[in-house]
């Protein structure tokens, strides 16, 4: 049955991946799930989730089952499918046509659309990134699509869909019914709360969990109280609740893989580097602080007034702040310089998260002026498209290249940056998704350094208010997923 994997012609990157992971693991997982019409692959970023989809579109392709592919993944990660998951994976027997769907169509993209639609291709498959569905055209064009086709519509990293309110979701579901084999990919499917799980199942069916909608998923799994906003009551969520229950329920249809299951990797150490806020620091972030309280407690607060309140609290710590005339001033501060003792004291290649571009840009101006210039790249929203590339190339391969500076929300996903074994957090967000995602920049297939994670936090700040909260989503997404409670952070 499992004739994709018992092909002589091989890509090395398979062989590499099949000789990492443990064949019991993935052999078992793929028959599991080939034939099943819905499906979740829970796994790990780098134990082969891609892999995994792709031998199982080969063997439908192959039995008779589907002659299309839709995949759906971060605006990040689509070209990877397109330029190397596809080409390396897919067994070569196979006549395809694969096309990557572009928001900008031009003549010769519509060209290349169109061959979807084209007689003498055996296996059509589409590429579309996960925002293209928040607009009419990429909504029409993939339903068209899958009207004209038998196909397995897959979504990566499928907590992109995790609101069931945002517009892209909804179109996202509305594709569901139009394909008979559905799958999700993701290593973490609950990043906030055991909420985000919903819509990743109902996209699979709408009966997995035994909840018609949201609202009464929400009422069986989550502890809810009446709040006041605005002058209204609302229902906040303060807990959880029936998480041994909500496992159970996904087991039938999912399969859990770590990396430390399959992967022999060096090991990782986390670390925190303890700063005080300057003087200047802690005057004007008290004085934000007492603000904030005020504004909190005040009748007219919403979720967005807290998230401001927060986002400027977490900026003064950074050493900047919104003026009354709008305009970002810098505030001395202790953390630029703990981060220059922290890159002084390690050796090798670092990447360098921080949460703010206001803080890319300090960082690379200082390391430019300590380490030399021309020893680190960026990667965040303001680095080129044709640049990024060759960034991550020059620090992979080149030697004067020490230093890898971005965003997680840019530069976390679907990149790899294993020329490293040190990654520093100089702020985080609240996201654990993203910095989950950014953590396995380094932790993957290829890494043969034992890693070090160092998170530099103000102390009695809320920078540590930040780190608590990703620690909780963590421990939540382990109890969930029947894990021991991870060591992190």
């Amino acid at each position: 049955m499992l004739i994709c994997l018992s092909r002589k012609k091989k890509e090395k990157n398979d062989k590499l991946l099949i000789n990492a992971c443990h064949k019991t693991t993935f052999l078992s997982m793929l028959e599991k799930s080939w034939e099943k019409e819905v499906f979740a692959y829970f796994m790990e970023m780098g134990t082969g989730k891609s892999k995994v989809l792709i031998d199982n579109i080969s063997m439908l392709y192959d039995k008779g089952k589907i002659n299309g592919a839709l995949i759906i993944a971060p605006k990040g990660v689509v070209k990877t499918w397109y330029e190397s998951e596809i080409p390396n994976h897919m067994a070569n027997h196979i006549d395809k046509k694969v096309v990557l769907w572009q928001a900008l169509i031009n003549k010769t993209q519509n060209s290349k659309l169109e061959t979807l639609f084209k007689a003498g291709v055996d296996l059509r498959i589409l590429i579309m990134n996960v925002e293209a569905f928040s607009t009419k055209k990429g909504l029409e064009f993939a339903k068209k699509f899958l009207n004209c086709s038998s196909a397995l519509v897959a979504i990566d990293e499928s907590t992109t869909i995790k609101n069931p309110s945002a517009k892209r979701t909804k179109a996202i579901l509305s594709l569901s019914k139009m394909a008979k084999y559905r799958r999700i990919l993701t290593g973490s499917p609950v990043t906030k709360s055991p909420l985000d799980l919903y819509t990743q199942c109902f996209f699979l069916d709408s009966f997995l969990l035994d909840h018609a909608s949201y609202y009464s998923f929400r009422t069986r799994y989550a502890l809810m109280r009446t709040a006041n906003f605005g002058g209204r009551s609302v229902q906040i969520v303060v807990g959880y609740r029936n998480l041994g229950e909500l496992s159970e329920k996904l087991k039938p249809f999912s399969y859990r893989v770590l990396k430390d299951d399959c992967l022999d990797l060096p090991k990782k150490t986390f670390m925190k580097r303890i700063i005080n806020l300057s003087p200047d620091q802690f005057k004007i972030y008290e004085q934000m602080r007492k603000t904030a309280l005020a504004t909190l407690n005040g009748k007219m607060t919403t979720t967005v007034t807290a998230l401001t309140q927060i986002m400027r609290l977490q900026q003064i710590t950074c050493g900047h702040f919104k003026a009354d005339d709008g305009t970002l001033q810098d505030i001395p501060n202790n953390r630029i310089d703990e981060l220059v003792n922290v890159l002084s004291e390690i050796e090798g290649k670092v990447v360098i998260w921080a949460h703010w571009q206001r803080d890319v840009h300090k960082i690379i101006e200082v390391i430019n002026k300590e380490f030399g210039e021309g020893c680190c790249v960026d990667y965040y929203g303001l680095t080129p498209q044709d640049e990024r590339q060759e960034n991550i190339r020059k620090f992979q391969e080149d030697e004067k290249v020490r230093f890898f500076v971005g965003t997680p929300q840019t530069g976390g996903y679907g990149i790899t940056l294993t020329a490293a074994s040190n990654m520093i957090y100089y702020s985080n967000g609240y996201d654990l998704e993203k910095r989950k995602q950014s953590e396995a920049r380094i932790d993957r297939i290829g890494q043969t350094k034992p890693m070090t994670y160092i998170d530099i936090l103000a102390e009695n700040t809320i920078d540590e208010k930040i780190v608590e909260a990703l620690r909780k989503k963590v421990n939540i997404a382990s109890e969930i997923m029947g894990e021991e409670l991870t060591a992190w952070i």
